[in-house]
């Protein structure tokens, strides 16, 4: 069991390690369509296997945290309120330019 955990730590070491690979390949510029479209899938394929390894951790923690041995996620209402949620960042109203005036109409030549 503690190779499991080991082996599961060093793999998702491993797929974050090769994402970050992939990311810099593409980024670089240097690679031909078919190339970027091939990373691209890898990658694609690391981040559902990362996922999924995140999902089973994410078990683990959840039976080993609950006294009986069944999972038991923690409910949002009962989350503490340093964990919740910030609100939504509103961007400000823009300032759109005043229409044009009767004046505004004098200066155009045609």
């Amino acid at each position: 069991m503690a190779k499991d955990k080991q082996a599961g730590r060093g793999q998702y070491g491993q797929v974050v390690e090769r994402l970050q690979e992939i990311v810099e390949a593409l980024e670089g510029g240097e690679l031909s369509l078919e190339e970027s479209l091939e990373r691209f899938s890898e990658g694609i394929a690391l981040v559902k296997q990362g996922e999924k390894l995140l999902s089973d951790a994410e078990k683990r923690i959840e039976q080993l945290v609950s006294e009986d041995g069944r999972t038991a996620p923690l409910k949002v209402s009962e989350a503490p309120e340093a964990h919740a949620a910030p609100a939504p960042v509103r961007a400000a109203p823009s300032k759109r330019p005043a229409p044009p005036s009767a004046a505004d109409d004098e200066d155009v030549p045609f």
